[in-house]
């Protein structure tokens, strides 16, 4: 019943071949609601940036942001070595955050992969660590039941066939400048390299569940689809790992099967991101901090309510929040990033039902001020999340015909259904408005949500 009820949702959604012309394979939109289905039931996962510019220790764009030789950037590989890695820590760690899914950096731009690969030395394994980084990861994750999601540059910082662009280290200015730094390049030769490492990556550890490509941006001394062989790259992922969700930076979007769901970066949708008028799957990725790798310096952390409104907030509008990580270069989470973790997750133990399986409400429920909705299509349960808790008249607009119970979700109490009371109440309300009747005392929540038993 909860598959049947997700496919009418999603299917009248997403309606991809509308606005598709072009097919990299043959799936019907059924078929494509099937195989999100359990990410979309998940709505919470973890990113992780992990890298050598995590010894730099200020942002994993350093190399380009700080013009960095392939020379001078050499330091950090031969002395890569994080001796404190744990990754079942790390996977028990997300799981008790109420993360259901995980993407790691198998390679970042800067080329360096964390991966054994047969196609350069520039992998973990000529490292002082010398281990196979996402191995090991993917065997941890696995075993806490997480799904499994690699994240793969198609930007390269160090190989050398990979032509100089606007975002290149060694970027330039002028159209000349490009051709005299490209003119022993060949970007051929790259995308061959790009197309074999993909291969090893869906090829080496079982079943992935999720590739997030990153990234392209075409235009002036920019890259799109054909730069990276897309089309070819696209259709070899799909033959590899036909239940794979690949994210929309491929540069595809108006190819049918070039990619699943579409990614927001650092900042909110204002509603359900639309392509055409029809609504599309999508997931928004964010950062702790300012910074996507470990960033000793930065201090721009947001707080706990930020954190838990950025979830609620994208369930709400019928998405997924993505939540970055940086580990330090020794393979620890940073202190900030534990106690982040922690504060979610203590959230997430009493209020996770408002989250997984849920989506936007529907259209007939109005949400009071100072509060988010989700639903869930499955239990038909509405979810009113109290950003700022109210006195204790909580007025519902249109909802008296549809409202069966009410109670707070984090330890089930009942919340009397009545007349607003208090001195000198003025307040309009019509016939089918109702009340409940809420404590005067806040819950010991961060923020209180209270479950409808919808008719």
């Amino acid at each position: 019943m909860k598959r049947l009820l997700i496919a009418l949702l999603l299917t009248a959604f997403v309606g991809q071949t509308a606005f598709s012309q072009k097919k990299i394979w043959d799936e019907t939109e059924a078929e494509k609601t099937e195989r999100l289905a359990w990410w979309t039931d998940a709505r919470f996962g973890m990113f992780i940036h992990w890298g050598l510019y995590a010894q730099a220790a200020r942002h994993e764009w350093v190399k380009k942001r700080e013009r960095i030789s392939d020379e001078a950037y050499q330091k950090y590989f031969e002395i890569f070595n994080p001796d404190l890695f744990d990754p079942s820590e790390w996977a028990k760690k997300a799981k008790a955050a109420g993360m259901k899914y995980a993407v790691i950096t198998s390679k970042h731009h800067e080329g360096f992969c964390m991966f054994e690969s047969d196609y350069t030395d520039y992998d973990v394994m000529n490292t002082p660590y010398g281990q196979d980084i996402i191995k090991k990861w993917v065997d941890a994750f696995r075993a806490e039941g997480l799904g499994i999601g690699f994240y793969y540059s198609l930007i390269d910082w160090h190989h050398p066939e990979y032509t100089i662009d606007r975002v290149h280290p060694q970027s330039a200015n002028t159209q000349e400048e490009y051709d005299e730094l490209n003119k022993d390049r060949d970007m051929a030769v790259y995308r061959e390299y790009l197309k074999n490492q993909v291969r090893e990556i869906l090829t080496q550890y079982g079943k992935i569940d999720i590739l997030w490509l990153d990234f392209s941006f075409p235009g002036e001394f920019g890259k799109g689809y054909e730069d990276w062989g897309s089309v070819e790259l696209i259709k070899m992922v799909r033959e590899l790992q036909p239940g794979i969700i690949i994210n929309d930076r491929a540069d595809l979007k108006d190819y049918w099967g070039g990619w699943d769901f579409t990614t927001p970066e650092q900042f909110k949708v204002e509603k359900w991101p639309e392509v055409d008028g029809k609504k599309i799957p999508w997931e928004t990725c964010q950062t702790f901090s300012g910074s996507w790798g470990y960033y000793r310096d930065e201090h721009t952390w947001k707080d706990k309510k930020q954190l838990l409104v950025l979830l609620i907030e994208s369930v709400s509008k019928g998405g997924n929040l993505l939540l970055n990580v940086g580990p330090t270069a020794r393979g620890t989470f940073d202190y900030r990033a534990d106690k982040a973790l922690n504060e979610m997750g203590e959230w997430m133990k009493y209020n996770s039902p408002s989250i997984y399986g849920c989506t936007q409400a529907p259209a007939d429920f109005e949400a009071p001020d100072n509060t988010l909705l989700t639903y869930n299509p499955e239990t038909n349960r509405l979810y009113i999340h109290l950003l700022d808790y109210p006195l204790q008249n909580f007025l519902l607009r249109g909802y008296k015909d549809k409202i069966k119970y009410a109670q707070f979700l984090h330890d089930a109490s009942e919340l009397n259904i009545s007349e607003p009371r208090g001195h000198w109440i003025k307040q309009e309300t019509g016939e089918n408005d109702i009340n409940l009747l809420l404590p005067v005392n806040k819950p010991n929540v961060e923020i209180p949500v209270i479950e409808v038993f919808l008719k």
